[in-house]
């Protein structure tokens, strides 16, 4: 049977992946909301479909540091998990989930 840490190193990388890749997804999404509503600006549309479109594009600007605080939380996790198990280091569990955190970790929040 499969050693339980591996699973755990492999759990806690989706985690990581998946926040990350959601982090990302936010961000994009209001990037082009904000191109969207300029655009109904210019083209003069109605002043309540402007403020609709302007509360979505505030809950996915919401949406970030949310997972900015998630992506923290399980990026520390799993790093404290990666150094209590450095018998596995050699695992390719192991090492995919070093690369992770080095993918990951430019989408941290900055250090304040």
């Amino acid at each position: 049977m499969a050693d339980p840490r591996i699973r755990q190193i492999k759990i806690k990388t989706g985690v990581v992946k998946r926040i990350a890749k959601e982090k990302v997804v936010y961000e994009k999404e209001a990037e082009q909301q904000k191109v969207r509503i300029q655009k109904l600006k210019d083209e003069g549309q109605d002043e309540h479909n402007i403020r609709k479109q302007e509360e979505v594009l505030q809950e996915s600007l919401m949406m970030v540091p949310d997972c900015q605080r998630r992506l923290a939380k399980a990026f520390t996790d799993l790093k404290n998990t990666l150094n209590t198990e450095q018998d596995l280091k050699e695992h390719e569990d192991y090492l995919a989930a070093e690369q992770v955190l080095k993918d990951a970790e430019c989408q941290l929040p900055e250090a304040s």
